[in-house]
């Protein structure tokens, strides 16, 4: 299977082509998750186009990794990605939670070309991934699982019997990426639902631990590269991000977990990427 290896000075400009992706399915007034999304858009530039064996010309190849976007919400990440790679026709941005649309707000594998589950509910993929994980040792393959969580989603009991589990099976084909942006719906986790030591809690089951920062490129290529070195033990990194990154209107604000741009913030946002991306490619 063919391998898409970008260097992290190409995956930067990838992901500023993914945030502008992101942007023209949430046009003004178009609900959607644009906070979740962009915090964890470089993790999925990094996964798709230089960690993960996945071909995007031949999506069912029963060699590919799989990703699953525990954290269903942030999928918008997810299928910015599947567009660049060929797997979704481009035109499909813009019919984003729509009837005759392919993408919906949550994954949706019967509908969606390239998605491995169904992950509306939180709590649940992590869990998914496991049997998937598990299923490649049974079977002698090569395949690895990653799987991507929200901070807030921890406070659901079933990520922590999926922890305890891949734990007792040595998956150490599994990796979980948590998207620390420290904030969730309505607020800050640390006011909601305070999951301190994050990192210590899931080390406690038994898992490799890295944390680094969720928009470094050469530190997300790094830890990537630890995770696949471990063996014996399932892997979480623990990325830390900022919500709504890319959008400096959004970052660090609660509510644009599922809200909606205005046209000027539209306008703004849009005028940012494109300068950014000419700058690149002056360069």
């Amino acid at each position: 299977m063919a391998r898409r290896q970008q260097s992290a000075d190409q995956l930067a400009v990838t992901a500023l082509k993914l945030r502008m992706n992101l942007l023209r399915m949430l046009k003004p007034g178009k609900v959607g998750h644009l906070g979740g999304s962009s915090s964890i858009m470089d993790v999925t530039a990094a996964l798709y186009f230089n960690e993960m064996n996945f071909d995007g010309s031949n999506i069912t190849d029963t060699n590919r990794d799989r990703l699953l976007f525990s954290k269903g919400h942030a999928v918008l990440a997810q299928y910015a990605a599947l567009v660049e790679l060929g797997c979704i026709g481009r035109e499909e941005l813009g019919k984003l939670k729509t009837l005759e649309g392919v993408l919906q707000g949550h994954p949706d594998m019967e509908k969606t070309p390239g998605i491995e589950a169904v992950t509306g509910s939180l709590g649940q993929g992590l869990s998914i991934g496991v049997g998937m994980a598990k299923g490649f040792k049974i079977d002698k393959k090569d395949n690895r699982v990653y799987v991507i969580c929200g901070d807030g989603e921890a406070a659901e009991g079933q990520i922590w019997e999926a922890v305890m589990s891949a734990s007792a099976f040595n998956l150490d084909n599994l990796t979980m990426i948590v998207d620390r942006n420290k904030l969730q719906a309505t607020g800050s986790i640390c006011d909601i639902f305070p999951i301190d030591s994050y990192g210590k809690k899931v080390e406690a089951f038994g898992w490799h631990v890295i944390e680094c920062d969720g928009h470094d490129m050469n530190a997300i290529l790094k830890a990537f590269k630890e995770a696949r070195e471990v063996h014996g033990k399932p892997v979480a990194i623990i990325a830390h991000t900022i919500k709504g990154k890319g959008f400096p209107f959004a970052e660090g604000v609660a509510s644009f977990h599922n809200g909606s741009l205005t046209q000027q913030q539209y306008d703004e946002a849009l005028e940012l990427l494109n300068r950014q991306l000419e700058e690149v490619a002056s360069c």
